[in-house]
């Protein structure tokens, strides 16, 4: 992966600039497939820029949770495929791609998307799992954003699979789909970086390199839903906080156009 120096970055940015000629609050270009994946009950791809995410999305059938007995479950999971950058390991889970499946769910789940009692088929026994995986396919910056796009993406055509009262129990009949998943909301994670006085949204890996501090807002319909912040060497200030979360709500809103 290439680098830069932040004192050429900072420069740069105090220009007006960024490396590749973006204005500050400037997504870059954005493509979205769906029903990329035949097997998958929901499915998209989507590149912004040059990185690249594909999100699958699959159900079963499962107990409920003690404390919710008539509520389906969401799980939410990331894989960063070592093909997608040099920095990336085979192996258990990272503490990256933990996170970045923690920050996709809890836009979903703060926002209230899935109507998680509709997934509920019999109170105490029998519930929908709804599984949502991420893969990194290509890096290049702004992985949230990316899977956030491609997890409503792939909820909003799925469809759940056939389901068969088969004696006591019920046989899950993947082959013949069945009624689409009703999302009540399309969040949509937006998420800025602060590097040296300057915050700009949709970094690229370049710029990532050099981040201060990175805030992400789960913006939906009329309102945000979640925030999340990362980066370990600065922060945002107040003022900064409330500028990013109203631009964060009108970027949001243009990228549920693009759904």
């Amino acid at each position: 992966m290439f680098h830069i120096d932040k004192d050429t970055m900072v420069e740069i940015l105090n220009k007006g600039k960024r490396v590749d000629k973006r204005g500050f609050y400037e997504y870059r270009k954005i493509e979205i497939k769906k029903n990329v994946i035949p097997k998958a009950e929901g499915s998209a791809e989507v590149k912004i820029g040059n990185t690249n995410i594909i999100v699958g999305v699959k159900m079963d059938i499962g107990e409920p949770f003690s404390d919710t007995p008539d509520e389906g479950v969401l799980m939410t999971n990331a894989e960063f495929v070592p093909l997608a950058s040099s920095d990336f390991e085979p192996g258990p889970p990272n503490p990256e791609s933990v996170e970045l499946a923690r920050v996709v769910d809890r836009a979903i789940r703060e926002s209230e998307a899935i109507d998680t009692k509709s997934l509920c088929i019999e109170a105490g026994k029998k519930v929908w799992l709804v599984f949502v995986d991420i893969y990194v396919m290509n890096y290049d910056g702004n992985l949230i954003d990316a899977a956030s796009i491609g997890a409503i993406e792939a909820l909003l055509n799925a469809r759940f699979p056939k389901l068969e009262k088969d004696g006591d129990d019920y046989k899950v009949v993947y082959d013949e789909k069945a009624e689409p998943l009703k999302l009540n909301k399309k969040p949509l994670c937006v998420t800025f970086g602060k590097i040296g006085n300057h915050i700009v949204v949709d970094t690229n890996a370049l710029e990532e390199t050099v981040m201060d501090a990175r805030l992400t807002v789960g913006t939906m319909e009329g309102g945000f839903c979640s925030m999340q912040k990362g980066g370990n060497n600065g922060g945002f200030t107040p003022d900064e906080i409330k500028e990013i979360v109203k631009k964060a709500q009108e970027l949001g809103d243009e990228l549920r156009k693009l759904l």
